[in-house]
């Protein structure tokens, strides 16, 4: 059978026209079900000179398609881009007016359908139907373009994903109301005055003139500790109450902390002087917490009024150099909030256990 008897076959979608630097495009409504049978990808064999995508990075799969299957009610698709290496034919509903771009989109059945931006959202999908097929009567949006050669699809790949910025682990946090350590985040947050008023809510770095002392996505993190909760355990009322009240005790025990809430001491200053003012403490402070909350479950409020005994200064080298410090720059490394959290242990009198005595030791030689 020829090409030409082979077009005549077309998968055809309501789609709408447009242009885009003098080329023509098209944005249609596809069945998902359809996702896994007409869109293809590069083989990896193939040379990277030779391809048009990056290789498909399967480790990320498995999150996507959960995804999709487990909030079938609720899960939000982006649009697929993808380039067609034949002629297309679009049926306007009108020849003039708005409805001349509003038509029937007919794209051959044997054409090669390459996408350009969406593999890993594709795969998933094929993945997700395999567990709930009901999904493949479910739409995602594809913008198609005319394919113009290997080139052109190459550059098109480089420029949609030039400007790709991820959002900040802090605004993923703030924004994320089905993962529960980030609405556990923001819980704590609304309910403890002082990380109401020093915890930078977006970004997940803090500019030297931030009137912040933490960031939502460290107070994420350390909370996390604190519960011994791994990134997507379920997280109770009655736990994000516990850290919640854990953290407002903290800070009554951090003089600092709530000096710079009353904005009677510059945060930045807080931060340039002192160790206690670093994501690196704050996470310390969850591990030791945790310890605390086991071994004192009863009484464990009365052990941090001794946290103000700690000397967080950081030209207290001989405390912190090697802990919190690494040739006087603050360190986040796992090793290093382990070793400050430590410093914690010991002030309030809560039990190191042999992995943490194994590393006082390590340290002291």
């Amino acid at each position: 059978m020829s090409r030409r008897q082979l077009s005549e076959f077309c998968h055809q979608f309501p789609a709408v026209r447009g242009i885009q630097a003098g080329r023509p495009c098209y944005i249609a409504m596809c069945p998902m079900r359809l996702i896994p049978k007409i869109f293809v990808f590069d083989e990896e064999e193939v040379p990277p000179e030779l391809r048009a995508q990056r290789i498909l990075n399967k480790s990320r799969l498995p999150a996507l398609a959960s995804y999709l299957v487990d909030n079938i009610e609720d899960y939000t698709l982006s649009a697929i881009t993808a380039s067609i290496n034949d002629q297309v034919n679009f049926e306007p509903l009108a020849d003039t007016g708005v409805a001349v771009n509003l038509g029937l989109l007919s794209v051959p059945m044997d054409a090669q359908i390459l996408i350009n931006d969406g593999q890993h959202r594709r795969a998933a999908i094929e993945e997700a139907l395999k567990e709930n097929s009901e999904l493949g009567h479910d739409n995602i949006p594809v913008l198609f373009f005319i394919d113009e050669g290997l080139k052109r699809s190459q550059q098109m790949f480089a420029d949609l994903n030039k400007h790709a910025v991820r959002p900040s682990d802090s605004l993923s946090t703030l924004y994320d109301h089905r993962d529960p350590s980030s609405l556990m985040a923001c819980y704590i947050v609304d309910k403890v005055p002082c990380f109401k008023k020093l915890t930078e809510m977006e970004k997940s770095s803090i500019s030297s003139r931030s009137i912040k002392l933490f960031t939502l996505s460290s107070l994420k993190l350390s909370s996390r500790s604190l519960l011994r909760k791994r990134p997507k355990d379920v997280i109770t009322q009655e736990e994000m109450d516990l850290a919640s009240e854990f953290w407002n005790s903290v800070c009554q025990g951090m003089p600092d902390w709530l000096a710079a809430q009353k904005r009677e001491i510059p945060s930045s200053e807080l931060r340039q002087n002192y160790v206690h003012s670093h994501g690196v403490a704050l996470h310390a402070l969850g591990c030791a917490g945790a310890d605390l909350l086991c071994q004192y479950p009863e009484d464990w409020q009365s052990h941090l009024n001794k946290l103000d005994a700690i000397d967080w200064s950081r030209a207290n080298v001989e405390l912190w150099e090697g802990r919190a410090l690494h040739h006087g720059k603050l360190s986040k490394a796992r090793i290093s909030v382990a070793l400050t959290a430590n410093v914690i242990r010991k002030t309030l009198g809560v039990r190191l256990s042999p992995e943490d005595e194994a590393l006082e030791e390590s340290l002291d030689q």
